[in-house]
């Protein structure tokens, strides 16, 4: 089996890669039938020299490669046809920006793997960013807490090495008595939660946090059934939550009422309710100044995220009186820090705790016959059609939804 790690071609760039240089060459010590080849990249996080130095042949033969794997999505006029591919499509819920490119991977005979649906048998994701997604995210909205009120000054996390890096600079500030809030106890949730306790932040439970004052910087972590309940006023929890969301309402602006710094991590599922609207965002109580959503979900269940932003302009402000985008500085203005693609900013850890994932979780199944079905669960096509469990889609690639 020939493995082909391919060059990222999507813009802006992204730097991170499946298979680290270390994460090759456990690859090849662990399933000796297997070949890895390296296509040339003058953005790749790990130099094409640190490939060959690792004994990893680098060379523009992705043609004769089995399988190749990729992060961002592969442009049109690079697919390679009869090929097998793993990348991030985004194209799983419909996304209508990609729908071209499932149509060339169905016309081209592309059988496509994807990273977001690579899954155990509890359908839980095997493979995923999330964890750097919230690590950066933290660190981007103390970031843009300390620019909206001229408190101090972050260097960009693109700028620094690695997650210490980002931590060392977040312990050199000094933070007003400010309450924090964090939703989600995922991936994203806890990369943050890491963050904030490398910081020394004291960490106080909901009571706490809601009733009480304090002469320190404290935070709160929170999940779906602390800022959610049922619509009938019996008592929920997490697992009916997310069976019957359609039964909730937001009980989160008893958080709002009290929260100077929020960091949104969760996972926000079709039908839930939003966190909060943009009415609740004119309410006199709302207390949030600074956002910093990692899930950045637009128009949705966090309001003031109107739009993604970049790396290049993370920051952007949110008038809860107009609805419309401000200077962040603006007294009346929410900062909103939105970064739809984080982990771009940490690119070495991230790329080298994915391929740990991946080495661990999907290559085996190339060399045990799919014995649990991982490779059938995260097959979307095959011989030119989506596969029975992404039939769903057909009508998204005819162009009826």
């Amino acid at each position: 089996m020939k493995f082909g790690i391919i060059r990222e071609r999507k813009n802006p760039p992204d730097r991170r890669v499946v298979l680290s240089p270390e994460a090759c060459q456990k690859v090849l010590s662990s399933h000796p039938k297997a070949e890895i080849i390296v296509e040339p990249s003058p953005i790749r996080v790990f130099a094409d020299a640190e490939y060959k130095e690792a004994g990893i042949q680098v060379a523009n033969k992705m043609k004769e490669c089995d399988v190749l794997l990729g992060v961002k999505e592969v442009p049109i006029r690079s697919l390679i046809p009869n090929k097998k591919y793993f990348f991030f499509s985004h194209t799983i819920k419909k996304q209508p920006y990609n729908r071209k490119l499932l149509r060339a991977i169905l016309e081209k005979n592309i059988e496509l793997y994807d990273h977001e649906v690579i899954t155990n048998e509890k359908e839980q994701r095997l493979v995923a960013f999330g964890r750097y997604a919230g690590i950066v995210g933290a660190y981007n909205g103390f970031r843009a807490y300390g620019l909206k009120f001229g408190l101090f000054q972050l260097p960009k996390a693109e700028t620094l090495a690695d997650q210490q890096a980002l931590i060392q600079e977040l312990k050199k500030i000094k933070l007003p008595n400010i309450k924090i809030l964090l939703t989600g106890r995922g991936r994203v949730g806890n990369g943050s939660r890491e963050m904030l306790d490398a910081m020394g932040i004291r960490k106080v439970n909901v009571t706490e946090y809601l009733d009480q004052d304090f002469n320190e910087p404290v935070y709160c972590q929170i999940d779906a059934s602390e800022y959610n309940k049922r619509k009938d006023g019996t008592r929920g929890n997490k697992a009916d939550f997310f069976a019957n969301p359609q039964e909730y309402k937001s009980n989160f602006f008893r958080f709002a009422k009290v929260t100077d710094f929020y960091i949104a991590g969760h996972f926000y599922g079709q039908g839930a309710p939003y966190l909060y609207t943009r009415d609740d965002a004119k309410h006199p109580e709302f207390n949030i100044k600074v956002v910093a959503d990692v899930s950045c979900d637009i128009d949705g269940p966090v309001a003031t995220t109107i739009r993604p932003s970049t790396i290049a302009e993370p920051i952007y402000g949110y008038n809860p009186k107009t609805e419309q985008e401000v200077n962040f500085k603006n007294k009346s203005a929410i900062a909103v820090m939105a970064v739809d693609n984080l982990p771009c900013e940490l690119p070495r850890d991230a790329s080298v705790g994915f391929g740990e994932a991946f080495l661990k979780n999907v290559i085996p199944a190339f060399f045990n016959g799919d014995k649990d079905g991982l490779l059938e669960r995260a097959r979307m096509t095959q011989n030119g059609k989506l596969t029975k469990r992404y039939a769903y889609l057909q009508d998204y690639v005819d162009g009826k939804e």
